[in-house]
């Protein structure tokens, strides 16, 4: 089984690419719930839905968001009763935030919602919030502390950043099934996705990362951040509000309790020898995934990778 921690855009494309390589069956999806929000009344937790969908092939690629063929009736009703659009919901989406609400009104978790969901959608992975409990990721900026979603979308990540926390966290239980998935993963692979607020709350959520220091099997990141700089979003500001440089040394920080082996882009060969002498494990490959062959190469160097990972592992445990 290969357990991947994942969100955002980034974490939804290399899932893309996994899907075309490893039996869906093969996949668990431990995904970031930091970004949830109300909105018009309803429950919508955007990481778990971009997961779902494109696990489903429902997933825009278009937008990278949302499902692909959408229509955007309601919106536009909405915006006319003057209600808030700035958080672009469309119809076909809507319908899963209503199911959502709806399955936690009757007294469901976010998890038994999440199973109920990608059951209807035919999604074959094991799909797995982090946490059941309610933690929200909250951007200080000097415009007041803003909720991740409306710091990324509706202020388009343009306030300076002070500080990041993850309101709840000091409460929260990882789901059910979390911890257990990460002990008993062949291998555990950490998505390009944002280190601080797509991994991040992941990471927040008391006992996760405990369970990413014994996990037996090898834990492999790629990289974010190619050439000095992310790929898209706002991972550079907000690695360096936390004192992280922005580079793949910084992501190796963020991780460097649990990580055994980085993968970074070809681009930095250079910053891959640094990283090298101080011990860390540093593959080089063309990361950067622009077509549905690109994501399927990435996926497909990376559990390679990992296969030879897993064996180097096993050889030592028997030595």
């Amino acid at each position: 089984m290969i357990v991947v921690l994942t969100g955002g855009t980034g974490g939804a494309k290399f899932v893309d690419g996994l899907q075309q390589v490893v039996a869906p069956e093969e996949l668990t999806l431990i995904v970031n719930t930091g970004d949830d929000l109300l909105w018009w009344g309803l429950y919508v937790s955007p990481d778990l839905d971009s997961i779902t969908y494109v696990l489903a092939g429902l997933l825009s690629n278009e937008r990278g968001w949302g499902v692909t063929g959408d229509t955007f009736f309601c919106l536009q009703s909405m915006e006319r009763l003057r209600q808030p659009i700035w958080f672009q919901t469309g119809d076909r989406d809507l319908a899963v935030h209503l199911l959502r609400s709806k399955l936690l009104a009757e007294g469901k978790t976010l998890s038994e919602a999440t199973a109920e969901i990608t059951y209807r959608l035919g999604v074959k992975s094991r799909i797995l919030p982090m946490s059941d409990s309610r933690l929200e990721t909250r951007i200080g900026t000097p415009a007041g502390d803003l909720s991740f979603e409306e710091f990324f979308v509706q202020r388009q990540y343009q306030d300076p950043v002070q500080s990041v926390h993850f309101a709840g966290a000091v409460d929260a239980e990882p789901a059910p099934g979390v911890v257990n998935a990460i002990m008993s993963a062949d291998a555990i692979l950490l998505a390009p996705s944002n280190p601080i607020t797509s991994i991040g709350p992941i990471l927040a959520v008391p006992g996760i990362r405990e369970a990413l220091r014994d996990a037996r099997a090898p834990i492999v990141a790629v990289s974010p951040i190619v050439g000095g700089a992310p790929v898209a979003g706002p991972a550079g500001v907000l690695m360096a509000s936390q004192g992280l440089p922005v580079s793949i040394a910084g992501v190796a920080q963020a991780y460097r309790d649990f990580l055994d082996v980085l993968v970074v882009d070809v681009r930095d060969a250079n910053a891959a020898e640094e990283l090298r002498a101080t011990g860390l494990n540093v593959h080089c490959t063309k990361t950067i995934m622009r077509t549905a062959e690109d994501k399927a190469e990435l996926a497909r160097t990376v559990v390679s990778f990992v296969a030879g990972e897993s064996v180097a592992y096993a050889a030592r445990d028997q030595s």
